[in-house]
């Protein structure tokens, strides 16, 4: 059964996020389909706050959008003299110095970059256009499930700025630095059958099978232990940072040892797993 949550909904709603808390998994939607689940500081901003303040009982987060789409990217008319209500357009963000600026961006980038959190299994369930910072939205997560009228697209580049999401890292260690070189770059769109070949999306199902899919998913990943999950993927990401053999075999070791801690206080009545 759904559960509420105490993150402020006015907070939610201005960033045209939507959160539903069912047991050890919460669903995150983009919830403004009129424009395609087109994103705004608003919504970095919920999401941020979601990142902070979510049950720590919660074990897979599911990220998804409504409607015909997951997230077109950034509200275009955050680019235009036209003015999205309450939100600070883009040339506000250089008004506040080079400190002032970094600042503000790093508070965005904090929207995205716990969905990474080892603490955590995060899932993009995606549909119809991933554009920019929908793009990076689901780069964000550890596993893509996609429909098959799925298209990723960094159209950043094409309209003068870089991807500056936290989406640059993930993309160059899932399909390799020339061809995310590529995809950056000329900003064409990735398919559901590419996407799932060169790596991008974990799996590829019919638009009117991906919330089974999905569905199935997040039952597998709440099999394990809550504790073996978080330990593995923090030895994957820091297997991803490139570290020497000995580096990677002693993080085992230690990761091995707590989890063997944990499991004997499990036997002996004294659970930390």
């Amino acid at each position: 059964m759904s559960a509420p949550t105490t993150i402020d909904a006015g907070l939610l709603e201005r960033g045209g996020v939507r959160l539903v808390v069912d047991g050890p998994r919460a669903t995150i939607t983009l919830d403004r389909p009129d424009v395609l689940n087109a994103q705004t500081p608003s919504t970095w901003t919920a999401l941020r706050t979601i990142g902070a303040q979510l049950d720590p009982d919660v074990r897979v987060v599911v990220v998804r959008g409504s409607g015909r789409a997951f997230s077109a990217g950034l509200d275009r008319r955050m680019f235009t003299g036209a003015q999205v209500e309450g939100e600070p357009g883009l040339a506000e963000i250089t008004l506040r110095g080079p400190e002032g600026g970094a600042a503000l961006i790093a508070e965005f980038q904090e929207g995205f970059r716990w969905l990474r959190d080892p603490s955590r299994v995060t899932i993009a369930a995606v549909h119809g256009h991933a554009i920019g910072a929908g793009f990076q939205l689901a780069l964000a997560c550890d596993f893509r499930v996609a429909a098959d009228d799925v298209q990723f697209c960094m159209a950043e580049t094409s309209l003068g700025l870089v991807p500056d999401l936290g989406g640059t890292l993930p993309l160059v260690r899932l399909v390799g630095y020339s061809r995310a070189a590529e995809i950056c770059l000329t900003g064409r769109r990735v398919g559901g059958e590419e996407a799932l070949r060169i790596g991008l999306a974990n799996t590829v199902v019919p638009g009117d099978r991906l919330d089974a899919a999905v569905d199935d998913l997040v039952t597998q990943l709440l099999r394990p232990m809550p504790g073996a999950v978080r330990e593995t993927l923090a030895l994957l990401a820091h297997a991803a940072d490139n570290p020497t053999e000995q580096s990677q075999l002693q993080a085992e070791r230690e990761a091995q040892l707590r989890r063997l801690s944990a499991l004997t206080a499990l036997a002996t009545g004294t659970p930390n797993a």
